[in-house]
């Protein structure tokens, strides 16, 4: 049974019983502040031995160990195995076993978990908006339904799961991010709002549901671009790097994890 703080968000979705998954917030871990509490990134100024702990605690939660990528905002999907270390450079997660979690850390960028409606496999990707733009229209999601195992699999047999990230009445882009949706896929545009000249309010919900839908996938849950998702504004709830950066200089990261139990 696994023991997850009651704060944690669990995917509300119609996963097969081996396939187990959990989102953590900003609760039940031991940094101090801006990282308070729960920070699992090791990238961001904490105290090592702080994030260590958290990320034993997260362990201990999952009952399984989590792979933490060295995400670089790109495309790249990997294979994970129950000898895969932590630090693999990708932004995108696999595996086909037990033993390992997929792992996608955030605060503020989409975690996007996904797994076959049978339980052969679960993955995860990180959706900021250079992953999910990609280029010409080929970014992290997917370049990651073109592995082996999601492309032998029927799109009515996938399902997605999207986690908090930046709402859209936070995310003010300029026309470069609009430009390198909307110049390859038109389609994309109703997920621009115009703010002021040159700026934008981006939807990166609403635009990996798209994505996703172009591809056949419909099977979406979770974030439906509403305000108790964002990041940013659920202060109480979510690291944010937008929002905590600039005022704090620093903030922590969250982790979405996927696993297949034993």
């Amino acid at each position: 049974m696994n023991h997850f703080i009651s704060s944690w968000l669990q995917p509300d979705w119609p996963a097969p019983f081996c396939v187990k998954a959990v989102m953590t917030d900003r609760h039940g871990g031991v940094s101090q502040a801006p990282w308070d509490s729960m920070n699992l990134g090791e990238h961001v100024g904490d105290v090592a031995a702080h994030t260590q702990t958290n990320r034993q605690r997260l362990q201990m939660a999952l009952g399984t160990r989590p792979v933490f990528l060295q995400q670089v905002h790109g495309v790249q999907a990997v294979a994970l195995t129950v000898c895969s270390q932590d630090r693999l450079q990708a932004d995108a997660c696999i595996a086909t076993g037990a033993g390992v979690a997929c792992t996608i850390m955030v605060a503020d960028c989409l975690p996007v978990l996904l797994c076959d409606a049978h339980g052969r496999w679960v993955a995860g990707a990180h959706a900021g908006w250079r992953g999910l733009a990609g280029h010409e229209g080929m970014g992290v999601l997917e370049n990651l339904l073109r592995t082996p195992a999601l492309q032998q699999t029927s799109v009515q047999d996938i399902l997605v799961w999207l986690g908090p990230c930046i709402g859209p009445a936070a995310f003010e882009v300029g026309q470069d991010v609009r430009a390198v949706f909307c110049t390859p896929d038109p389609g994309c545009e109703p997920f621009f709002r115009h703010a002021a000249p040159g700026k934008w309010l981006a939807d990166l919900a609403g635009l990996a549901r798209h994505r996703l839908q172009r591809q056949g996938l419909h099977r979406v849950y979770g974030n439906d671009s509403t305000p108790p998702w964002c990041t940013v504004t659920q202060e109480s709830s979510f690291f944010s790097h937008r929002r905590d950066s600039r005022r704090l200089g620093q903030t922590g990261r969250m982790a979405a994890c996927i696993w297949i139990s034993d």
